[in-house]
């Protein structure tokens, strides 16, 4: 693989073509590359002046704008390590992020400075506020740093901590060049190409594609947030070919009315993870858009893997630059139809796969093991000769002597049309092993019927999947992935209907 290096590339190409658009904002703001070098290099004058220095770690709690847009750029250049940090964190969340990483400052936006003078650990440099969406002004005399090596530590970025703390996965500047050449290749990119960029950009998935630009001759049409109901105006408006799914991103879109806009717009290709099954040709055929099913991690470039045959439920081939096997727990390598297993991520590319969690090395060493990355994914090989995905193996129980997979209960349970999402978590039995509570929020304006619903997946799945207890609630804790984070879950608060008695129980 041919890495140029993002910040030198990106220096030089500024210098180059220094009116080549960049990006744009949905209100039509125009981003060049010299504008948005020139304000980089403000945004790193800035931190120098307040005592960070090349190596130091910023954490960055700001939405979507172009003046971060410029701040993470700036840290790329001159070898600060960017940490992204939800902006929606509070509490402990917050403090573990600032402390696991002993930030130099935490920059942020107007509102959220109390919220980390609130926090328990502080900045050692203390706050910074971005006090301005549009981009700063160039300084009159730049900093000089050298340019980071691509092997150099770009970032420190959470993983999504949907069973306990989260993890700081440890990012160089070559795994962030490879993200985003795995966005080139699953959304089959050509010049010219105009990617709506709606996700976070403190999520690996924003991360991934605010590089893009400075490798494919493309541009970015940038959102400050997802809006289902401004969704296919501002895609429309800008002209963009491309669109990124997370989550259940498509189950809310298909929610929507129909309108002349489900169609009046250049959308080829929607790439991505997590597309429902049962959304994946209603929204292909109500849209004219094709899905990109992709399957990746943070630690290991983000996307391992793409699906460009259009197979329903496949994660498709791995990339050219990985190797995916798929291994059962006696550590005998599983082929097609035979069976699930752990996915095993290797790479003929050095620097591919991440060298570690930060200041984590229990992890680290159960997550790095000789024979590769072990995911802690589920995954099989299809007699089509396409990789599956089954869901985390931490996210699965023992009922009634089964295993019982949390993807598959709730892929069946999300089907239910008045069901919008489903979470299935383990509640210790009378005797030995685990009964299946299941969570669920209801469609708009429907009545819960507990009973009804355990009938309707009584027939759609085997004895030992049933759920025994089903629990509403109004709205799932969310990681800024849309993933439930099901250790937040309330259950020993929430009232539950059981199926074996037909009462509700507290």
């Amino acid at each position: 693989m041919n890495i140029k290096g993002l910040a030198k590339t990106f220096h030089d190409l500024a210098q180059a073509t220094p009116d080549r658009v960049f990006a744009r904002t949905t209100d039509g703001t125009e981003i060049t590359f010299a504008a948005l070098s020139g304000a980089a290099d403000a945004m790193i004058s800035w931190l120098v002046g307040a005592g960070v220095a090349p190596g130091d770690k910023v954490a960055v709690m700001t939405r979507n704008s172009p003046a971060t847009l410029a701040l993470v750029h700036g840290l790329l250049r001159a070898g600060m390590i960017w940490v992204p940090v939800n902006p929606a964190l509070v509490g402990e969340g917050l403090a573990h992020a600032i402390g696991l990483v002993e930030a130099a400052v935490v920059v942020c936006d107007p509102d959220l400075r109390e919220t980390v003078a609130a926090c328990a650990v502080q900045p050692r440099e203390g706050i910074l506020v971005l006090d301005a969406v549009a981009l700063p002004a160039p300084p009159q005399v730049p900093q000089q740093f050298a340019f980071p090596a691509p092997e150099a530590l770009a970032s420190i970025m959470f993983t999504s901590g949907t069973t306990g703390a989260a993890k700081g996965v440890q990012v160089t500047q070559k795994m962030l060049e490879i993200a985003a050449r795995g966005v080139e290749l699953a959304g089959e990119v050509t010049p010219g190409d105009n990617l709506f960029m709606w996700e976070p950009f403190y999520h690996v998935g924003g991360a991934q594609v605010m590089v893009l630009p400075i490798l494919c001759d493309i541009t970015l049409t940038i959102a400050d947030k997802f809006s289902a109901t401004r969704f296919w105006d501002e895609v429309a408006e800008a002209g963009c070919t491309h669109i990124h799914h997370l989550g259940g991103i498509l189950q809310i879109l298909l929610k929507q009315p129909p309108s002349p806009l489900d169609r009046a717009h250049q959308v080829r290709i929607a790439w991505g993870g997590g597309c429902a099954e049962s959304a994946w040709r209603a929204f292909e055929e109500r849209f004219g858009i094709t899905i990109t099913e992709c399957y990746g991690m943070t630690e290991a470039s983000s996307i391992s893997a793409c699906n460009t045959a259009g197979v329903v439920g496949a994660i498709g081939h791995p990339l050219p630059w990985f190797d995916i096997r798929v291994q059962d727990e006696t550590g005998r390598i599983l082929g097609p139809g035979e069976g699930r297993g752990e996915m095993i991520i290797t790479s003929p590319e050095p620097g591919a796969i991440f060298a570690g969690y930060y200041r984590a090395p229990e992890a680290t060493a159960k997550a790095l093991q000789a024979d590769g990355f072990h995911t802690g994914d589920m995954g099989s090989w299809g007699a089509d000769g396409l990789l599956r995905f089954h869901g985390r193996m931490s996210d699965s129980l023992r009922c009634k002597g089964e295993n019982v997979s949390a993807h598959e209960v709730e892929s069946v349970a999300n089907r239910h049309p008045d069901i919008a999402e489903s979470a299935m978590v383990g509640v210790p039995a009378e005797i030995g092993e685990y009964d299946i509570q299941l969570f669920i929020r209801l469609q708009p304006d429907v009545t819960p019927d507990p009973e009804a619903i355990s009938g309707w997946l009584a027939g759609r799945l085997a004895p030992y999947q049933q759920p025994r207890f089903i629990a509403f609630l109004d709205a799932f804790p969310k990681t800024p992935s849309q993933r439930i984070r099901k250790h937040l879950l309330p259950i020993a608060t929430t009232p539950r209907w059981e199926r074996q008695t037909r009462k509700v129980t507290t």
